[in-house]
């Protein structure tokens, strides 16, 4: 246009040429396109004479794959048909082609506006493997906050969907009055006349919900690409990769601790849509959402039962542990498999899986030490623990005196507590730091007699001035019964 405008001022090629920066032959040129096309410059169709007798087939091609063919493999059936062209100038045709025909046959789709409370999607996703065994994600999306919930899941089975989906509606505070997902065998059973048949299991999820759930059509992302980009986006981050550099999830409360994060991050985050972030947004649609119900829906969590106070429960006579937190709390029990998985609904985060077991028989209790707090020590693994103020002055000296306690013990030491107010004295005198080796020593050598600790202690101080090594002593056999002759028979021997 610069050029043509030059050459309008001035009438000259070569004067317009130096008013635009270029030669007088490509403003003759341009002038001449505008002459041809009758008005301004307009792009010419590029003509390809050897590609240009099978344009025909080409198109036939394309209409006929609906605008999937492969040119590798439209050229494939060209040069069989006598084409001498190059594979280059066939993949511009056939690139023509599909221009030509998405422009005929294009999807049109208008931007969906919509409205605050009314709609949610979900979908799932491939967790990572945790404790051996795979995960999903269930990522569910509100289309209106763009407010995200990703709830990890053992499989999709009913139950455990019910699970998630009950988990996700409390992140959002309420219930919006659509749901749309896919076509998941626990959502759609059959198709009829293009008709999705909903399962009656979740009709009956979303009437205790308030709920109408709706599916897209098959094998169609664009009618649920919100769900999608969630989908995507929990994936790149919560499943390890080379790229995320995310370990491997050593517990199933790691993975749920992880969704938690992203969930609070990408929420937190401005959305590039809206300009807002959806925590922000969310708190406005809430007044527009259905309240939910106190209980979640059971009906596909199994049988009731009330934990004991051993923290066990009794299904079919076998006894089962669930955490020890839960002892009078109603759980639901339901068989899967050969597996047996515990839920409780709490008030806050909706129901979750708490145990699973593998199916055992009355009498063959199945019992998990995590589901309990840490032991107290038992006879051989206890320590030392002040109760008065004398004990607690001695153990104050350090690990070797809680060594020589517990030692010092095991062997029947006599006067204990004299020694330790001697080994207290010594510390006052000496320094806790001398003291506590020489008390490590005397429990390693078995050296409790009356007087050892102060002389261990004298013979390191007697080292130490004169700059040599501390050298160990010995360990004293023990006084144990022995079938070993005495020597009492020498008593005499040379008189």
């Amino acid at each position: 246009m610069e050029i043509l405008e030059a050459f309008d001022v001035t009438g000259s090629f070569r004067a317009a040429g130096a008013l635009a920066g270029c030669d007088h032959k490509t403003v003759a040129h341009w002038v001449r396109v505008r002459e041809e096309a009758g008005g301004g410059p307009v792009a010419r169709p590029r003509r390809r004479p050897v590609v240009d007798p099978f344009a025909e087939k080409i198109d036939e091609w394309v209409e006929r794959s609906r605008g999937r063919v492969r040119a590798d493999r439209a050229h494939e059936q060209l040069v069989a048909m006598g084409y001498q062209g190059s594979e280059r100038t066939t993949r511009r045709a056939v690139a023509s082609a599909k221009r030509r025909y998405r422009a005929e046959h294009g999807r049109r789709t208008r931007p969906w506006l919509p409205e605050p409370g009314l709609w949610m999607q979900w979908d799932y996703a491939d967790g990572p493997e945790v404790e051996e065994a795979g995960s999903v994600l269930l990522c569910a999306w509100l289309a209106w906050s763009r407010y995200r919930a990703v709830v990890p899941l053992r499989d999709k089975t009913l139950p455990n969907v019910v699970l998630g989906f009950d988990r996700a509606l409390r992140s959002f505070g309420g219930a919006p009055t659509y749901a749309l997902t896919d076509n998941e065998r626990t959502v759609t059973v059959d198709h009829v006349c293009g008709i999705a048949v909903r399962n009656p299991q979740i009709v009956a999820v979303g009437r205790h919900y308030g709920i109408t759930i709706a599916t897209c059509v098959p094998a169609d992302p664009q009618s649920k690409g919100g769900s999608e980009a969630t989908v995507r986006i929990a994936k790149a981050d919560l499943v390890p990769t080379d790229h995320n550099l995310r370990p491997a999830y050593r517990c199933w409360a790691e993975l749920e601790e992880a969704c938690e994060a992203f969930c609070e991050r990408v929420n937190a985050r401005e959305h590039r849509a809206t300009r807002r972030p959806p925590v922000v947004m969310l708190a406005d649609e809430r007044s527009r959402l259905h309240p939910l119900p106190a209980l979640p829906h059971t009906v596909c969590f199994g049988q009731t039962r009330r934990v004991g106070w051993q923290s066990t429960v009794s299904v079919g006579g076998a006894i089962y542990s669930v955490p020890s937190s839960l002892v009078d709390e109603r759980v639901w029990a339901r068989v899967d498999g050969n597996e047996l998985v515990v839920v409780h609904a709490g008030a806050a985060g909706g129901p979750r899986e708490v145990a699973r077991h593998q199916l055992t028989t009355p009498g063959r209790p199945s019992i998990r030490d995590d589901h309990y707090p840490p032991r107290p020590a038992g006879p051989l693994e206890r320590r030392p623990t002040a109760r008065n103020a004398d004990e607690q002055v001695f153990l104050a000296i350090g690990p070797g005196a809680e060594a020589w306690l517990v030692a010092a013990a095991a062997a029947g030491a006599a006067r204990v507590r004299r020694k330790l107010a001697e080994a207290v004295d010594l510390a006052k005198l000496h320094g806790a730091e001398p003291v506590e080796q020489a008390l490590r020593i005397c429990a390693e050598a078995g050296r409790f007699a009356d007087g050892d600790l102060a002389s261990i202690l004298a013979h390191h101080r007697t080292i130490a001035q004169a700059g040599g090594t501390v050298v160990e002593l010995p360990v004293r056999p023990p006084d144990a019964p022995t079938l070993q002759r005495s020597t009492s028979r020498w008593a005499g021997f040379g008189r």
